[in-house]
């Protein structure tokens, strides 16, 4: 499976098991979740494809990605 789309499959495992909350709970839930344990690579790269539209994300994803810690870029 290629990156991008085990990131995706990933975050939305994590979305899967927080549709079983509240709406509002499983935003923040998806968010505190990637926050606590993706690592910056992740979710820079988890950023990369938010931006890039988040086609393939769970609707928990794309709303929690408002509250999910942007890294600091690459020093190129």
């Amino acid at each position: 499976m290629a990156t991008e789309a085990k990131l995706i499959y990933m975050a939305n495992q994590i979305a899967t098991f927080f549709h079983s909350k509240h709406h509002d709970e499983g935003v923040a839930g998806v968010a505190e979740h990637l926050n606590k344990f993706w690592e910056p690579r992740m979710r820079r790269q988890f950023f990369e494809l938010i931006d890039a539209g988040g086609e393939g994300f769970d609707e928990l994803v794309i709303e929690a990605s408002a509250t999910i810690r942007r890294p600091e870029p690459v020093a190129s």
